[in-house]
């Protein structure tokens, strides 16, 4: 009886070794190199048709993209992959999680997938430095989590996004909010109103930001920063910022607060922060409060006000303020909350929107104008400018 994962395990080493490592092989010639291994492995017929296609995919994964995985990245409708070492892949798929069919059959194997993903965007993983994001080619984001910090072995989590950006009219479709909250946020965008977006892990704050994105005024110039460039925008004059961890050869890190700094000297109309999750919650207000009106970000938070308390624990990571100085920059800074949540059905949807009405008696004030309440989502006050 043929041992195919001997045979594979077999053609790989082969394919290898043939292969010219003097220039770089394009796709069709390395599937030729695979073609001509299998042919003279097999020489007595005895794999199947589908055998050989199987093979030879898996060959070509393995070697030139993502090995087990690649099957789920092909998969449109697959939105988050969860690899917990070589003991078992999850995956995320219309809402609901599912463990997936194959597994890597060592770390080995595991491991160099990681480190491939990773050394296409620059970045450096191992024991010494063993946590790095990082992003596929197809913008999704990757978290990888090596031992000593994972102990039972190497942990890879990859948020997939929708290959075309979702417009706000698409959001409209898929019931994540109605036309008159898009008609609303719409007219603030335009107006320059500082919007937060937050929610908890996977409510889609990402999409809802990018979504935003497509009210801006062309004639506008925007600088996004980004821990990983996720963020799609529509937006012409347009510049991408994104940071860096410490590698390896001992070159500095460029955290957020770096960036942030830098891009106030790049003449920005608007600055956007993919996710403000520390100090630099200082410098992104500072930057809302010295011009740059209609800058945005998301957080993670429970709840519009638990934004805000969180906002404030963020500054003081940063920098000793008193309470009542953070308070008035954050209510003279923001001027709108969407809060986003995710519901049991893998549902996406906006189910509050606060305006942040200014700093009075201690106090910032909040005044909803939508709320979702009984599965509808409904206009419960009036926008009022702010009165600090």
């Amino acid at each position: 009886m043929l041992d195919i994962e001997g045979l594979k395990e077999q053609l790989k080493k082969d394919v290898i070794n043939g292969l010219d490592m003097s220039r770089e092989l394009s796709d069709r010639e390395l599937l030729r190199e695979i073609d001509l291994e299998t042919a003279y492995r097999d020489k007595t017929k005895s794999l199947s048709v589908r055998e050989r296609a199987a093979i030879r995919k898996e060959l070509f994964d393995s070697l030139r993209r993502l090995d087990v995985l690649q099957e789920l990245i092909e998969d449109d409708e697959v939105t988050e992959i969860m690899v917990n070492g070589t003991s078992a892949i999850f995956y995320e798929k219309e809402g609901k999680i599912k463990l997936w069919k194959k597994n890597f059959s060592n770390r080995e194997k595991l491991e160099d997938v990681i480190q491939q993903i990773v050394s296409g965007v620059n970045r450096a993983v191992n024991t010494s430095s063993p946590i790095v994001d990082a992003r596929l080619g197809d913008g999704s984001r990757v978290n990888v989590v090596l031992p000593p910090a994972a102990p039972e072995g190497p942990v890879l989590t990859i948020r997939r996004f929708p290959k075309k950006p979702l417009s706000m009219e698409d959001l409209v479709k898929t019931g994540s909010l109605d036309g008159n909250l898009s008609a609303f946020l719409k007219d603030a965008v335009k107006r320059g109103r500082s919007i937060f977006v937050s929610g908890g892990t996977g409510s889609g704050k990402t999409t809802f930001l990018n979504a935003l994105s497509g009210f801006i005024p062309e004639e506008e110039r925007v600088i996004t920063i980004e821990d990983s460039l996720e963020l799609q925008l529509s937006v012409k004059n347009l510049v991408r910022l994104e940071t860096r961890n410490v590698l390896a050869e001992g070159s500095l890190a460029i955290t957020i607060r770096d960036l942030i700094k830098t891009a106030l000297r790049m003449r920005p109309d608007r600055i956007i922060v993919g996710e403000v999750r520390g100090p630099e919650a200082l410098d992104m207000l500072q930057a809302m409060n010295t011009g740059h009106d209609g800058s945005m970000s998301t957080g993670h938070a429970n709840s519009p006000a638990d934004m805000l308390s969180r906002i404030e624990t963020m500054v003081l990571m940063g920098k000793e303020l008193p309470l009542q100085a953070i308070r008035s920059q954050i209510g003279s800074a923001i001027d709108i909350i969407v809060h986003l949540a995710r519901f049991s059905d893998g549902s996406r949807k906006v189910v509050s929107v606060q305006e942040v009405a200014g700093y009075e008696e201690n106090e910032i004030r909040l005044h909803e104008l939508f709320a979702r309440e009984k599965g509808q989502l409904r206009a419960v006050g009036e926008y009022i400018e702010k009165r600090i």
